[in-house]
């Protein structure tokens, strides 16, 4: 039976949320096409997620359990996600459309000679053809693409599925997986912004322009993020001009995100931006401009100072226990 690999992503020795969202996304395709599904699992001391996808209906997992693997280093990644391939042969690999997943599966469709759809929001099936949609030209179109060649391979954008819990039990192989030398191998990862919520995962965003007009500012967007339990963004020329870090920074050339609710505070909405947020659930804008372009991505707006409608809502939803 051919198979649709799915290969997960692992931050400080959990696995990200992203992955059990591709899990369901598989295991539907994999129902379509009467594919099976595996989960492969890299790193060093990874026996405590092997158990994971079986939660989410995965019956097989694939470890590869190596010290090199310990960081997310692109060569080492990318030689035994091809080793494992040419061993399993499966028709499909897909990974999350993260930073790291669209590095590196860029990579591993170079060194397998095949094609790659980014960004997939959906995948379907139309007369035993699969069909990829992906937004194209800064969101302004969804595409829908298909790969002639295998394995076909695709990044799927966080949010873009409901995680479903389907518990089952797991059988595990371990691979037996030589790298290649040499390698680059990553020793050690600093990181810049220590215990803060990964906005591709969030699903509530609160994000601020060059409205807020600097950073001794930001304590209004992050008192309503923390009222609210969600992340904070920032367009490009905030993250730019160092009022926030880059790991924050939304839209075609940062990150892109699928919240259930995104707030954008005092941004004026560049297609740039709008590409980054097109696929929210609820696009709330606040700005003084009504002609703003934001407005027009926005599903609903408020014409107002940043400056007095972030402290009142603030106020109003403590008011609400919400």
């Amino acid at each position: 039976m051919s198979s649709i690999l799915v290969v997960t992503e692992v931050r400080e020795g959990k696995l990200k949320q992203v992955n059990r969202e591709i899990f369901t996304a598989a295991l539907q395709l994999g129902n379509k096409k009467n594919l099976s599904v595996a989960a492969l699992i890299l790193g060093n001391e990874i026996n405590g997620l092997i158990d994971e996808p079986g939660k989410y209906g995965v019956q097989q997992v694939l470890s590869v359990s190596d010290p090199k693997l310990a960081k997310y280093s692109p060569d080492c990644f990318t030689a035994a996600i091809v080793e494992v391939a040419k061993q399993k042969n499966p028709e499909m690999i897909l990974m999350g459309a993260t930073n790291m997943g669209k590095d590196l599966l860029a990579r591993v469709a170079q060194a397998l000679d095949t094609a790659l759809a980014q960004d997939v929001t959906d995948i379907d099936v139309e007369a035993d053809e699969i069909i990829f949609t992906r937004p194209m030209y800064a969101g302004k179109i969804m595409a829908e693409v298909t790969i002639s060649s295998t394995p076909q391979m695709a990044t799927i954008r966080p949010k873009s599925y409901k995680a479903l819990e389907n518990p089952t039990p797991v059988t595990v192989e371990k691979m037996n997986i030589h790298l290649p030398k040499p390698l680059v191998v990553v020793d050690e990862v600093i990181k810049s912004t220590g215990g803060k919520m990964d906005v591709t995962e969030a699903d509530i965003i609160i994000s601020g322009g060059r409205g807020m007009k600097g950073p001794e500012n930001w304590h209004l967007i992050e008192n309503l993020a923390e009222v609210t339990g969600a992340a904070t963004g920032c367009s490009r020329p905030v993250s730019d001009e160092g009022w926030r870090d880059h790991g924050e920074h939304i839209g075609q050339t940062g990150k892109t995100v699928s919240p259930s609710l995104y707030i954008a505070c005092g941004i004026s909405g560049a297609i740039q931006h709008i590409a980054g947020i097109s696929s929210s659930k609820c696009i709330v804008a606040i700005n003084k401009d009504p002609e703003a372009p934001i407005f027009k991505a926005a599903d609903y707006g408020i014409v107002g100072d940043v400056f007095e409608v972030l402290p009142a809502l603030t106020e109003e939803i403590k008011k609400t226990g919400q």
